[in-house]
């Protein structure tokens, strides 16, 4: 996963407040009983400025206890960032240090992968987008008619039924320069597509070399009204999953492989010194939810080291000491590597890097 949606906030100087709260045991007190589990985690932010625990009072007394969970960030009496968890967190935890501690929140939302989910029929499609920010669904036909063989017979039903493939095959392609058009915009991974059987082949047969390589049939799925929308999603997250099983696999062997030519180094020692010379592509890490590991950090610019003297011979006059993943996720963020948690590593620390060069 790519962290630059992050990179705002290190743009900024800590020390940060990072909340996790489960809002799910709100339920049915609401409002107030969120509040009194806000205050409660409060009470652990020693050292926090009474204006950062106001912008954290003003989330919390205003939040609805619809999402099971909550991750929240400020610093300077001000909310920095902010996102609804999908499951309670791990573990609720307030933390006040030099960095935010996103970790938790990266580990539990896991990656998101761009992708476009198609409903075809002979009609057209429902090509929906989803990327960063909120899913986006257009409808695409460049014919309406004739769409349905009668099988009446006479004269005229050859051509007819001619003119009917036609508006299938002109609707097909305008599918497909439809989602061509989106893997460029998004850089999709995925293509995922459901509906009538020949109208999927169809559609398969018309898409560019890059999105035909990402595409994926799956059986459920359908474009009518009223259709049940669920076989279809829980395919989608099975085909997500799937690609995700795939391409850690092949993070996995590309290690072993690198490991062997020197385009890798494993341990937090060798990944703050890849960091700092700017040569990590990716970071393997294996998510230890109890992890407190902690390192030596720059101020503002990624650099971390395992040693106070090493990272003060780089420059850093003022070392500060933070938890190792947070300073791992801010070097990730500032150099444009990308982040993979993997079940297992062979590797000290549970870390290891892929080499740019």
């Amino acid at each position: 996963m790519r962290l630059d949606a992050l990179r705002p906030l290190y743009e900024r100087t800590g020390p940060f407040a990072s909340v996790y709260l489960d809002t799910g045991r709100a339920v049915p007190q609401g409002e107030q009983q969120i509040e009194l589990r806000w205050k409660a985690m409060a009470e652990r932010l020693e050292g926090a400025d009474p204006a950062t625990l106001a912008a954290f009072e003003n989330l919390f007394t205003s939040v609805h206890a619809a999402a099971p969970g909550r991750a929240a960030f400020a610093c300077g009496g001000e909310l920095v960032h902010t996102e609804p968890l999908a499951e309670a967190p791990r573990r609720e935890t307030a933390r006040w240090s030099p960095l935010p501690h996103v970790m938790p929140l990266l580990a539990q939302r896991g990656e998101n992968v761009p992708h476009i989910r198609v409903l075809v029929d002979h009609a057209g499609a429902d090509v929906i987008v989803v990327g960063a920010g909120s899913p986006r669904r257009t409808a695409v036909q460049a014919q309406d008619w004739p769409l349905q063989k009668t099988g009446k017979g006479g004269w005229s039903q050859r051509r007819y039924e001619s003119g009917v493939e036609e508006a299938w095959e002109q609707n097909a392609k305008a599918v497909a320069e439809a989602v061509d058009e989106e893997v460029r915009r998004i850089g999709a991974d995925l293509v995922i597509m459901a509906g009538e059987p020949k109208s999927v082949s169809l559609l398969r047969s018309h898409l560019g070399h890059e999105a035909a390589e990402r595409a994926v049939a799956v059986e459920h799925g359908k474009r009518a009204e009223g259709s049940d929308p669920m076989p279809f999603v829980q395919e989608v997250e099975a085909a997500i999953d799937s690609w995700l099983d795939r391409r850690r696999e092949q993070l996995m062997e590309r290690y072993g492989e690198a490991s062997a030519k020197e385009l890798a180094v494993s341990g937090l020692a060798a990944a703050a010194r890849a960091f700092r010379d700017g040569r990590v592509d990716t970071l393997l890490m294996v998510d230890r939810p109890d992890a407190d590991g902690m390192v030596w950090i720059g101020p503002d610019d990624g650099r971390f080291s395992t040693e106070e003297g090493e990272i003060r011979e780089w420059g850093v006059d003022a070392p500060q000491r933070d938890r190792a993943d947070a300073a791992l996720a801010r070097a990730v963020a500032m150099t444009d590597a990308e982040l993979c948690f993997v079940p297992e590593l062979d590797a000290p620390d549970g870390v290891a890097a892929l080499l740019r060069f």
